[in-house]
């Protein structure tokens, strides 16, 4: 345990000093969530520019968000071995300076190599910065208040990255999309320097991190999204698609392996152990996939369907944030009355409700304003679901395994919307179901995941302070 971090024992920092690292990096974690759907829009401006076509212009998108996920649990582990503070400048070191190198980039291949690096970055920083936050704030209402701030951050980084992306393509061009970010990461940068306690780690005796561990966990959702994007491209040679699944598999199970043996394992064994932290990130992964699908066949629909522009979609996907800041600031007070394992269960269950809503409107060839209702469940979806998961998957932390827990949780959440997509879109836009309108069939998939993570939710067991956490002094 490092100084000014609360323990069992302890009084831990100040409520104001808590606040303030609190505030400074979810600074960080929006402008990460920022990143994972500002390039949305921007995409056919740098084809443009590169002279790119739609195919290779995915890996901007998929090569962030597999790079970060993949990676997040050695980041967590990082925080863990060497310090959570370090980790954390490290991390947002590198993520300021690839957004400065994908700003600048002079070619698309650079573009892309930034694009990863800014999701290693990610992957480095998420994780000790949620640890700093979990480890700041003792449980129970403080910390679910805290938790609050920190998803509702995340889930508004993620609409307004629709529209922020629209905004500066069409007024500053797209290269100001990694540009702008840039002197706010300083100021984060700074912040953790003045706030955040030197935790350094004790010196001899430190086993090298699992990077093999990483680079196979990493590999094996690259390969499983290429793999079902290439299935539903034409032109995919037939050897391509079967030898990409094949090589996620093997990466998985070689990552089992490699665990199994390593000295120092990425996911130690002991985490399968506790069945609450398995189930939580198991429900995780399914209600991030049917969220991520649902914010993909948004803008589709407006685009596609119904012909808006760029700039007019983004700022259709606008209605989504103030009732995502309502619900994210709400849940965590609910936490108390109804427990966690009700939220989750609300919010599984609207977002069930949502896809159904994205399906029923494109039978009906319905207009935009059809969207507003699916776009609230949505809100209330991640306003419920994913802040009762997290604070589920982390209750009962120590400074010993927050990183590790909090890096698996994140990891959880990107993974699983990233394969959700791919799973989900690949099934209802693949060639051999073009006699299918595709949004109620993608949409419809997505629920049947719900339906899982649902079971999965209501079958988890819930620690008594998380099942609901009581309100007390301090």
């Amino acid at each position: 345990m490092f100084p000014g971090i609360p323990s069992s024992h302890g009084h831990g920092p100040s409520p104001v000093r808590a606040w303030l690292v609190l505030c400074a990096v979810s600074m960080l974690q929006f402008f990460i969530a920022v990143d994972v759907t500002v390039v949305n829009i921007a995409l056919p401006s740098i084809g443009a520019a590169f002279g790119v076509g739609g195919h290779s212009l995915t890996w901007v998108v998929v090569g962030y968000t597999v790079a970060g996920g993949g990676l997040l649990m050695l980041g967590g582990r990082l925080g863990d071995l060497f310090g959570r503070r370090r980790v954390l400048l490290l991390g947002t070191g590198l993520f300021g300076a690839a957004s400065l190198l994908a700003g600048l980039a002079p070619s698309f291949s650079l573009l892309v190599v930034a694009r990863l690096l800014q999701g290693a970055g990610e992957a480095v920083a998420l994780p000790a910065a949620m640890a700093a936050v979990v480890l700041m704030f003792p449980e129970g209402p403080r910390r679910s208040r805290a938790l609050g701030v920190w998803a509702a951050v995340a889930s508004c980084g993620l609409v307004l990255g629709f529209v922020l992306s629209g905004v500066i393509t069409a007024h500053l061009g797209w290269r100001w999309v990694f540009l702008a970010p840039v002197p706010f990461i300083v100021v984060v940068l700074l912040a953790a320097v003045l706030l955040v306690e030197d935790d350094r780690a004790a010196a001899g005796g430190t086993p090298p991190p699992d990077l093999p561990g990483a680079l196979l966990l990493t590999a094996c959702p690259l390969l499983f999204t290429f793999g079902v994007v290439g299935a539903g491209e034409p032109g995919t040679p037939a050897w391509v698609v079967p030898g990409a699944l094949a090589g996620a598999v093997a990466a998985g199970f070689g990552f089992v392996r490699v665990e199994a043996r390593s000295r120092d394992p990425l996911l130690p064994p002991r985490f399968f152990a506790d069945r609450t932290r398995v189930a939580a990130n198991l429900a995780t992964m399914l209600l991030s996939g049917a969220l991520s699908t649902s914010f993909l066949l948004f803008t589709f629909y407006l685009q596609d369907r119904l012909g808006v522009g760029p700039l007019g979609a983004g700022l259709a996907m606008l209605p989504l944030a103030v009732p995502l800041i309502v619900f994210s600031v709400l849940v965590p007070r609910l936490l108390g009355r109804w427990g966690a394992r009700a939220c989750v269960l609300a919010g599984i269950g609207f977002t069930a409700a949502a896809m159904a809503a994205i399906a029923l409107a494109s039978v009906l060839r319905a207009g935009g304003a059809a969207l507003v209702p699916a776009m609230l469940l949505i809100a209330a979806g991640m306003g419920f679901g994913l802040v009762g998961l997290q604070y589920v998957a982390v209750s009962g932390v120590t400074g010993d395994d927050a990183g590790i827990a909090s890096g698996v949780q994140r990891a959880a959440d990107q993974l699983g919307g990233a394969t959700g997509v791919a799973v989900f879109v690949g099934i209802g836009f693949a060639p051999g179901l073009h006699s299918f309108d595709p949004f109620p069939v993608a949409a419809l998939s997505a629920a049947a995941g719900l339906v899982i993570g649902a079971v999965v939710a209501w079958r988890m067991p819930v620690p008594a302070d998380a099942a609901a956490p009581q309100e007390r002094a301090g």
